[in-house]
């Protein structure tokens, strides 16, 4: 009897000694602030690009976030990573510090921030199925079905939005896509077995011996124009985006799961549009809070199906 409730004790408590139910509530609050943090990338992305060129935006931005994680890495005192952890970090490095800034970055050139999160609405189902088949989950079929809804919603949404008629940026934005949603997948798996900001803060660092010489060689050869915009811009998508919005999504991952978590960001294209009617002046459209709500309640049925 004294072994059954000690068992039952036990397994209502979470890693660090917190019920699991406040674990899973902290979880989910830190993943939907990293959310919050990522809708605002694609107007401040927009804002860089007044004064920077797209090589020069993306090589700076990791530059900045590699020196803030890499000082704190320092500070701390933290140990370098294992070498089984080091090819994993490399995924991460290669899809959110490098491929998904870069392909994105370069399809805002010539697409509009609306248009361009269609990726982002797309992303959510494809980090599910990219740790389905990583991490063995198996996630219900009422989640999978309210996720392939949500992505659905948003998808249509985006599209009808730009007129149904695919562009150059496209392949960028796809491509995007996949690099993001691996980035995401491994780093969810290592947040399990180190700090998030471990996780990104090692991967930027491992990428400084790339984004170094490019940062040089592109602010030599694209034009700079030093503005309020393009600085601000600049500051968020390396500080906010690149590293604090990243050490909370990866947090919030690690505490309940890879699938759930990836559900929140059905509502980051449409915080996206939000910002840029308020950042960017660009109009809201009439089927928004429709398609708000559908999101909505495809993401209270992923959060409580049973993964």
């Amino acid at each position: 009897m004294r072994a059954q409730s000690s068992a039952t004790g036990t397994a209502a408590i979470a890693v660090g000694g917190a019920p699991a139910e406040d674990s899973a509530t902290g979880g989910t609050l830190q993943a939907a602030l990293g959310v919050v943090a990522f809708s605002l990338t694609f107007p401040a992305t927009a804002w860089g690009l007044e004064g920077f060129g797209p090589w020069s935006l993306v090589a700076v931005r990791s530059v900045l976030a590699a020196a803030i994680a890499g000082g704190c890495l320092l500070f701390l005192r933290v140990p370098l990573p294992d070498r089984r952890h080091r090819a994993p970090l490399a995924v991460v490095g290669a899809g959110v510090v490098l491929g998904f800034p870069l392909l994105t970055t370069l399809a805002l050139q010539t697409s509009t921030t609306a248009h361009a999160a269609v990726v982002v609405g797309l992303l959510p189902l494809t980090t599910a199925l990219l740790s389905a088949l990583r991490t063995g989950t198996r996630p219900s079929r009422t989640f999978w079905l309210a996720a392939l809804v949500g992505a659905a919603a948003v998808a249509a949404f985006t599209v009808q939005q730009s007129g149904g008629a695919l562009t150059a940026a496209d392949a960028y934005l796809f491509a995007a896509l996949l690099v993001c949603a691996a980035g995401y997948t491994e780093g969810g798996r290592l947040a399990r077995l180190m700090p998030g900001w471990h996780v990104i803060g090692w991967a930027l660092v491992l990428c400084l011996p790339l984004t170094l010489p490019v940062a040089a060689v592109a602010l030599a050869l694209e034009p700079v124009r030093l503005t309020a915009h393009s600085v601000t811009g600049l500051l968020w998508v390396a500080v906010g985006s690149q590293f604090l919005g990243l050490v909370v999504w990866y947090r919030g991952m690690a505490a309940i799961g890879i699938p759930k978590a990836s559900q929140l960001q059905l509502a980051q294209p449409l915080l996206t549009l939000v910002w840029s009617v308020l950042l960017l002046g660009e109009h809201l459209p009439v089927a928004a809070p429709v398609t708000a709500v559908a999101v909505l309640v495809c993401i209270a049925v992923t959060q409580r199906a049973r993964g």
